[in-house]
């Protein structure tokens, strides 16, 4: 493939435009659409994007496939909190108006999806699943590290590869916009992109008399996704809140206090809603029968999840594995055993 050059996270020249409510349609919404993914029916893409999606089907199907990835490691990530990352079915940006709002939960998906696809991108190049990529083409010869000298060999994940189209494709409707929003988007998209590559681990096989590592292969791989996702969840924690520099070039941190961000942090314009109730306005769902717990005392207590509404318990009946046995040589026999145990969810608006 022909990607455009690597370019740096913050797009110049911009004109100031504060907190723009424009969040249309996305190309998140080609997660709903699975292997058939048609470029004329993805709502939302721009030329640019239209133009490398009728190029590179075959990537398009695979980002369309791995989009359910990043999603569930969102979920993951704040499943115990009052916003959940809770998608939604018939928006075709699929988290509706919350990213109206430029908040932190907002720079965490931008950085949360743009990871995803450089990690979906890189696995099906090693895969072998696209025809114009693979291997990491520069992993040749030999090298060190702080254990001595190896050779290169087996298939090192060809990140840069992903990094460069993911950058092209999905910046390209942010370049176009030219706005504050946009550039809180791209300096996310650019901190999401970081973070995958942040975690790649040398692996190596030895090879020598009686298994010594006199010899050694050794190859670059991606760490599993969920350190990405644990990396970019602390960055949400102690994500930035911004104003525009005079020039509209950049940012500086919204109170003097704080560091200038980097381009690993993220960074947001506005406050979060506190996602108590439902609120069409905002995109809060509300932690209305949210399932809470009642010895808690941190985010998922019922004290907290239900923004002190109370809670309603009920008793439920679920099947967990029990009296487990080892047998020799190589089987664990369980039994199915019933128990009853209480459930809390919290109560709905009143």
């Amino acid at each position: 493939m022909n990607f455009l050059p690597s370019g740096i996270c913050f797009y110049l020249s911009v004109a100031i435009c504060w907190f723009t409510s424009r969040v249309d349609a996305s190309w998140w919404y080609m997660g709903t659409l699975g292997s058939q993914v048609m470029c004329d029916n993805i709502p939302g893409l721009i030329n640019k994007q239209r133009q490398l999606c009728r190029q590179h089907p075959k990537v398009m199907q695979a980002i369309g496939a791995g989009i359910k990835n990043w999603i569930g490691e969102c979920q993951h990530q704040f499943r115990n909190h009052r916003w959940n990352c809770n998608t939604m079915a018939r928006e075709h940006n699929l988290f509706g108006r919350l990213l109206h709002r430029s908040s932190r939960e907002a720079a965490f998906v931008y950085a949360i999806s743009s990871a995803g696809m450089v990690y979906t991108l890189t696995s099906a190049c090693s895969q072998g699943e696209l025809e114009n990529c693979s291997c990491d083409p520069g992993k040749k010869g030999s090298s060190r590290d702080a254990k001595g000298a190896f050779d290169w060999g087996g298939c090192s994940d060809h990140v840069d590869h992903a990094i460069k189209f993911t950058q092209v494709f999905i910046d390209a409707k942010e370049r176009k916009e030219r706005d504050a929003r946009a550039l809180m988007n791209l300096h996310n998209n650019c901190a999401g992109r970081k973070a995958v590559k942040r975690f790649m681990n040398l692996e190596c096989k030895c090879h020598g008399v009686s298994g010594s590592c006199n010899v050694r292969t050794c190859w670059l791989a991606m760490a599993d996704f969920r350190q990405t996702g644990d990396y970019l969840r602390k960055k949400y924690n102690n994500a930035i809140e911004v104003v525009m520099n005079q020039y509209g070039t950049g940012f500086t941190s919204a109170y003097r206090m704080f560091k200038r961000p980097t381009k690993n942090d993220l960074v947001y314009f506005e406050d979060s809603p506190d996602y108590c109730i439902w609120d069409h306005e905002s995109g809060s769902v509300g932690t209305g029968g949210r399932v809470c717990n009642r010895t808690s005392r941190g985010a998922d207590s019922c004290e907290v999840m239900c923004c002190g509404r109370g809670y309603d318990t009920s008793r439920v009946s679920r099947t967990t594995k029990c009296e487990c046995k080892f047998h020799w040589c190589c089987a664990v026999h369980c039994r199915d055993c019933q128990e009853e145990v209480d459930v809390h969810t919290c109560k709905t608006q009143s």
